[in-house]
């Protein structure tokens, strides 16, 4: 069983490679997709928080607890903001790397780990559970990754730095395959916690990053196009919640 939790962990990781086909748009199209691509970005960071994440922590925690450690992540992920913005705009004078762009990192990693323990649950109590649950964050991961590499080509890095860095942080989840399948009891009581703070970081981003910059377009062609795509990356993730939920 343990290949099969290394195997499917590994494949979840690759999915983040999924930006190299951007590599080889021209600079001047790249430009014209990367602000829908943050608005789709901004719609499947809402979509998991409330359609994924919600109802996977609900099942082992109240709702009071979820939404208390939900406002606990958006609060922890508002100081760091203020921090690296605070440390990097105010002290080195300098905004190359918008703070935005750090916390999709930060959040991306534990989120990622934490989809690595889920799927060593899964195999765990079966085969075909397991199975289910590598498929479904399969079809969760490819919008999300494609998100996540528009947010930090948003954010101020290359696209090769983007994607090198979103590959990093998708490892994550082989680690927290093979930590579950050694430590899963340890890890188990302590994952619906972790669940509500990724879930406060996927907001917050979504909701104090992305969207103002979505209202800053003052063209109402791409604003309505934007609101099209920002509403269908919601929607996407709870058709897919739906259809691959075990």
């Amino acid at each position: 069983m343990f290949l099969f939790i290394l195997f499917s962990s590994i494949i979840i990781s690759l999915i983040s490679l999924i930006g190299i086909f951007f590599l080889f748009f021209k600079t001047n199209l790249f430009e014209k997709i990367i602000y829908y691509l943050v608005a789709f970005a901004g719609g499947v960071l809402f979509g998991i928080v409330f359609f994924h994440i919600l109802e996977e922590a609900t099942e082992l925690l109240s709702t009071y607890f979820f939404s208390l450690f939900l406002i606990i992540g958006f609060s922890i992920f508002f100081i760091l903001e203020r921090i690296i913005r605070w440390r990097h705009c105010h002290l080195l004078s300098k905004c190359e790397i918008h703070p935005v762009a750090s916390l999709t990192l930060i959040g991306d990693s534990l989120h990622n780990f934490i989809d690595g323990l889920i799927i060593a649950a899964g195999y765990l109590t079966s085969l075909k559970t397991g199975l289910l649950i590598t498929l479904g964050v399969i079809f969760h991961e490819i919008p999300q990754e494609m998100g996540d590499f528009a947010i930090l080509i948003y954010g101020g890095y290359s696209k090769k730095k983007s994607l090198i860095y979103n590959f990093l942080t998708a490892l994550t989840a082989v680690g927290g395959a093979i930590g579950g399948y050694f430590f899963l009891e340890k890890f188990q009581s302590f994952l619906p916690f972790l669940l509500a703070i990724a879930g406060g970081n996927f907001l917050y981003i979504a909701s104090s990053d992305i969207i103002p910059e979505l209202h800053r377009e003052i063209e109402l062609k791409k604003s309505i196009y934007s609101l099209i795509i920002f509403i269908f990356g919601i929607f996407l993730i709870a058709i897919l919640t739906e259809i691959f939920h075990p």
